[in-house]
């Protein structure tokens, strides 16, 4: 088994794909409001909301543990409905030597897909695959798909 890898998952939602892209890059932070079982507090280290290098810090709950990570905002595509985060600190870093998360979305017909991807390079053969985390966005995302179509 090697060190580097890649994860996608891809769900249907309700929400416009717009509104969902304009939580994921330029309101980040209201996903504490939005999943509050999952997410703590999302806190702008440095830079601005919406704005790409902007550095990022998360508190959240994965399988009943408090974890924290901090990443930097890589791309904002506003035409693609992406956003690209480089995780660079914090609890999944102690797994991995690098990990990029991307979520993008997609609108066919008149249906909104959300694809995530995550990239990365474990620091040993014997990590696994970050598969909770993965679910874990999957269920910020349908959380938020809730909130979207409840507003």
């Amino acid at each position: 088994m090697g060190l580097v890898g890649k994860l996608e998952a891809e769900i249907l939602i309700l929400a416009p794909a717009d509104k969902f892209h304009e939580v994921w890059g330029g309101r980040p932070h209201h996903m504490s409001t939005v999943t509050p079982g999952r997410v703590q507090k999302v806190h702008l280290h440095e830079g601005a909301w919406g704005k790409v290098g902007s550095v990022i810090e998360w508190s959240y709950v994965l399988d009943g543990k408090s974890q924290a990570v901090k990443q930097i905002v890589e791309v904002i595509d506003k035409e693609n409905k992406t956003v690209t985060f480089k995780l660079i600190e914090g609890d999944p870093m102690k797994e991995y030597k690098s990990f990029k998360a991307t979520v993008q979305t997609i609108s066919k017909g008149e249906a909104t897909w959300v694809h995530w991807t995550f990239e990365y390079e474990k620091l040993n053969k014997e990590i696994a695959a970050p598969v909770k985390l993965l679910g874990f966005v999957i269920h910020m995302s349908e959380d938020l798909d809730d909130h979207l179509i409840q507003a």
